[in-house]
């Protein structure tokens, strides 16, 4: 029997829930070429509706072309060239020999080289051998625009973990750089997201910044839990196994409405209920789950200083006046400043999210075993 909750992949067909206005905005940005940028916490399922959006976007418009791209272990700027070019070139070519002719007649410095494997995974694949002094990156920015032009089609390049790029040496410049030729392009659109808000918004949202304004900034929100609860007993049901709606609801209240944790915690009732799922069950679950997470959670507060600690705590027993003598006398908090200080380095550290004057926790799972275990211990 198929496991019917998925996490920690990009889901796809019944696996995908609600998102649906979402989805309908992002597919018009993407037939339109709007460039667009995303943004919200990690794990709430930008990447899902990133692939979703893309299947109905080219189903809907036959010459459009996706490329999707992800910088997670993108290294230097000149490994993102490379990728750059690799992904666009697939993305927009069916065959080997119209690799190596997109490539010469497009970059005719830079030549393409197959790589075949076998076993498990088996398949061609290509990368580019970049000699060091011909190397243009402007004329590898300019690529999609190229091929889109010569090949009469639409395209739009999907950029994954695109804060990365900041982290860089002269992130700026490579910022400056990009915005320059991208926002030139007539024949292609750009969608850039990713899975440290504090940087994109820095990034997105910031007037000083190259990429303030590039486009249609879209900040995701949590999926409601109106549609969390049909889609338990949904995929339950299929399966056939029961939750009713009271068990249904605690799945998503026991983790916030976290979108990958919904999944997470949805799959380990599921994986311990027979026929019918209870609300112990799903108690019981999530305290595995946190268990499960303990040791990077210990990690990652081990690496926090004990002012940052102390707003945490005062943080997870709801105190809202954190700055006064009381609260910070209590928890040990040495001054107003010390706390400013723990509060902004806890949201760059995407620890903690500040919407408008409110001070949420972004993984709901972490707040929960520091509350329970490492400040009751």
């Amino acid at each position: 029997m198929d496991i019917p909750f998925v996490y920690g992949v990009i889901a796809t067909g019944d696996d995908f829930t609600d998102r649906e206005e979402a989805t309908k905005h992002l597919v018009q940005n993407f037939k339109a070429l709007t460039n667009t940028m995303i943004i919200s916490p990690r794990r709430w399922g930008k990447s899902s509706l990133v692939h979703k959006a893309s299947q109905i976007a080219e189903k809907e418009e036959t010459n459009l072309r996706i490329c999707h791209i992800d910088l997670f272990n993108v290294r230097s700027e000149t490994h993102f060239y490379e990728l750059f070019a690799e992904k666009i070139i697939a993305a927009t070519s069916s065959k080997w020999d119209e690799v190596i002719s997109m490539a010469k007649n497009l970059m005719g410095r830079i030549v393409p080289r197959l790589n075949v494997s076998d076993g498990i995974g088996a398949g061609i694949s290509f990368d580019f051998n970049f000699n060091k002094s011909d190397f243009n990156p402007d004329e590898i920015l300019d690529l999609p625009e190229k091929i889109a032009v010569t090949k009469n089609i639409k395209l739009i390049v999907c950029i994954d973990e695109f804060q990365n790029l900041a982290e860089l040496t002269d992130g700026d410049f490579i910022m400056r750089r990009l915005r320059s030729h991208w926002q030139l392009h007539q024949n292609v659109g750009y969608c850039l997201y990713g899975s440290k808000r504090h940087m994109m918004m820095e990034i997105f949202n910031n007037s000083s910044k190259p990429f303030y304004r590039f486009g249609d900034l879209i900040f995701l929100n949590k999926i409601p839990r109106e549609y969390w609860i049909p889609f338990f007993i949904k995929r339950f049901k299929e399966t056939g196994k029961e939750i009713d709606n009271v068990s249904a609801n605690l799945i998503a209240e026991l983790v916030e409405d976290h979108p990958y944790y919904c999944q997470q915690l949805a799959q380990i009732s599921w994986l311990r209920t027979e026929k019918e799922c209870s609300e112990e069950i799903i108690r019981k679950s999530h305290i595995t789950l946190a268990e499960q997470l303990s040791l990077l959670f210990e990690n990652l507060t081990e690496g926090l200083s004990q002012q940052q600690i102390a707003y945490l705590h005062a943080i997870i027993n709801d105190e809202k006046a954190i700055t006064s003598s009381e609260v910070m006398s209590k928890y040990g908090i040495s001054s107003s400043t010390a706390a400013v200080r723990s509060r902004d380095s806890l949201v760059k550290s995407d620890i903690l999210d500040k919407i408008g004057k409110e001070i949420h926790f972004q993984d709901p799972v972490y707040k929960y075993w520091l509350k329970t275990k490492y400040f009751e211990e």
